[in-house]
């Protein structure tokens, strides 16, 4: 009698790394700082990784998780205009316009275990379980299922670091982050144990650590260097526990991905975007100090939202616009050149400004911005409205960077490889 083994169900895991960049897996994995991570390269591909423009977690997570751009889901940033003001307000997973992969999956009949994934609060229904991450503001709105909350707040579960204590405090600040990666380590073990097809992590102490203490990465003298190193270790370790339970689950690693939505550098210099639009003419406030845009003065034709996203102050679209349809491009053009001639001590400072034409598309194209700046690596665009010098340092370390991402499979993805891509690819290893 011929004997037949079952096939094992086809299942995903995702392990996400937030703000880590491919030059830096390169670097500790050739040096012996992530074992487990040298392991998986040695027997898959590790391939850089183009994040969202911006190139902010809010975006970035929203492409992955959706296959889609800004055009497409309506997410263009942590903040966004109220509809038909200079108002600001902070978009939350209702404002999602496009269904997630993991909601195509729920269709199916497939279930999910999401971990702090970014950009998911409040916690919608999802066929399984759904823990938002940054930035949820509450546990009790964090959950999906509710009956999920009572686990979580026995195990002492921390959705996030003190951010504001933590960049004033480098003793708290590695508490905090020895914490928040235990809170992830027990909340994985606890729901791996249950019954998943597509299962999700992702570890954000790596961004929080990259904006506050970056220097002591690759300064072995720095007092913070160890720690650093340490905490790497113990990411790494965890990858290892997470790869060998999926390997023992499925038979092999094919379906596993670990990720990153963004890359990371130092800081030279802050850039704040609306002081050189103020200084070039485009923009001007009613008032010496402003509180926000709402003070802008009504010959204003530009300003820019948090981190590096331009507006026209258009006519159909703004209660005070000043700019006609008829004018957009050539205006466009004329901020796009003389932006790009922008330099810092000899220094050239952006590498590239996009129509957001070139970057976008879908029904909800109108609503973003009309221009992206992409700054050179170490120059990092702020728009802060309350600056008034063009160049300025605070206390942070770290910025984001485009094209500094990376992607972790056990085999390759293709060239020129966007976050967005990644929904397609798990849905196909889970069809």
């Amino acid at each position: 009698m011929a004997l037949f083994t079952k096939k094992k169900k086809p299942r995903v895991c995702v392990l996400g790394l937030d703000g880590v960049p491919y030059s830096l897996i390169k670097d500790f994995t050739g040096r012996g700082i992530m074992p487990a991570m040298a392991r998986l390269i040695q027997d898959g591909c590790l391939q850089p990784l183009k994040a969202s423009l911006p190139e902010i977690s809010a975006v970035s997570w929203t492409d992955f998780m959706t296959g889609a751009n800004a055009g497409t889901h309506g997410i263009f940033g942590f903040t966004d205009f109220k509809p038909g003001s200079y108002d600001i307000r902070f978009p939350n997973f209702w404002d999602l316009k496009c269904p997630t992969f993991w909601d195509r999956l729920g269709e199916q009949g497939k279930t999910s275990i999401i971990i702090n994934q970014p950009s998911t609060y409040p916690a919608r229904k999802v066929n399984g379980t759904l823990v938002s991450g940054f930035v949820a503001l509450e546990l009790d709105k964090a959950v999906y299922p509710p009956s999920r909350l009572a686990v979580l707040k026995k195990m002492g579960y921390q959705i996030d670091i003190d951010t504001q204590r933590a960049r004033r405090n480098p003793d708290f600040l590695w508490e905090e982050l020895r914490h928040t990666l235990s809170s992830r380590q027990n909340a994985f073990r606890h729901f791996w144990r249950e019954h998943w097809d597509y299962f999700e992590l992702v570890i954000t102490g790596t961004d929080r650590l990259h904006h506050f203490l970056w220097n002591s990465c690759a300064n072995a003298d720095d007092p913070h260097h160890p720690k650093f190193l340490y905490y790497y270790r113990d990411v790494d370790a965890l990858i290892g526990e997470i790869a060998g339970l999926f390997q023992r689950l499925t038979g092999g690693v094919e379906g596993f991905f670990v990720l990153s939505d963004h890359g990371f550098c130092g800081i030279d210099q802050e850039v704040y975007l609306n002081a050189w639009l103020e200084k070039e003419g485009y923009l001007k406030f009613s008032v010496p100090e402003p509180k926000g845009l709402e003070e802008l003065a009504g010959e204003s034709v530009a300003f820019a939202l948090d981190p590096n996203r331009i507006y026209l102050n258009a006519k159909e679209r703004f209660p005070r616009g000043t700019v006609a349809e008829d004018q957009r491009e050539a205006l466009k053009k004329e901020i796009s050149q003389k932006l790009k001639k922008l330099d810092h001590c000899g220094k050239k400072v952006i590498r590239h400004v996009f129509d957001a034409r070139e970057v976008y598309s879908g029904p909800c194209l109108s609503q973003g911005p009309d221009l992206i700046a992409v700054a050179e690596p170490g120059f990092d665009i702020k728009g802060s409205w309350k600056k008034k010098d063009i160049f300025g340092q605070t206390d942070l370390q770290g910025m984001h960077t485009w094209e500094d991402a990376f992607v972790w499979s056990t085999r390759p993805l293709g060239n020129g490889l966007a976050i967005s891509d990644l929904a397609g690819f798990i849905l196909q290893h889970l069809r």
